[in-house]
């Protein structure tokens, strides 16, 4: 291996340190904590080292962010892949955002620290567009399926993600009470099927 290959294998392996470190800081203390200081700390190197390899914090955290959704749309399009009707595989996406969110916080937390995603952020981070994708051709089946010319499938899944992730935000936040006999498993099932039969419910009428 000659000097410029050793080199640049080097600097993926910093790399690549920078960012375990920096992802172990994050389920330590949390996105809100970390620093390029604490980071060079854990990799045993200067702050200037992290800085080479990433212009500041934002900078990592938007490899995160990308991670977070592709991961996120790799899950829904396997969860869609089990079921051949359009409304079973709305169904199972929006059980699988919704065990997405609950099995990855710090990675949800992230992707949605500034709110829901705008226009411009859909296309500055494909990932976000590929999972948005999976969602809207589902959609745009049932809204063909139900000959409604004049429904406007954009904001169909606007609608389906803002009420799933208003549903996953409030669990995050105060999870529901289990009662009569439920437990808060059973509970977050039964909340987020009564979504699901509502929303498509709205699609047939």
């Amino acid at each position: 291996m000659g000097i410029a290959e050793r080199k640049e294998r080097q600097r993926k392996e910093v790399r690549e340190s920078i960012l375990e470190s920096a992802w172990h800081l994050v389920n330590e203390d949390g996105w809100q904590n970390l620093s390029i200081r604490k980071i060079a700390d854990a990799i045993e190197y200067s702050v200037p080292v992290v800085y080479d390899h990433f212009e500041n914090k934002e900078a990592i955290l938007s490899v995160f962010n990308h991670q977070g959704f592709q991961l996120l749309g790799n899950d829904l399009l396997a969860a869609k892949k089990l079921h051949t009707a359009p409304a079973a595989q709305l169904e199972a996406i929006a059980f699988a955002y919704r065990n997405f969110a609950f099995h990855n916080k710090q990675y949800y937390q992230l992707m949605y620290g500034l709110g829901m995603p705008t226009c411009e952020s859909l296309q500055s981070v494909p990932e976000l567009m590929a999972f948005i994708g999976v969602i809207f051709s589902t959609i745009d089946e049932l809204v063909k399926a139900g000959n409604k010319e004049n429904e406007n499938t954009w904001m169909k899944v606007h609608s389906f993600w803002s009420m799933i992730h208003g549903l996953v935000s409030i669990n995050l936040i105060a999870p529901p009470v289990g009662h009569m006999g439920l437990t808060v498993e059973q509970m977050n099932d039964m909340i987020l099927t009564d979504f699901i039969k509502g929303f498509l419910k709205g699609l047939e009428t």
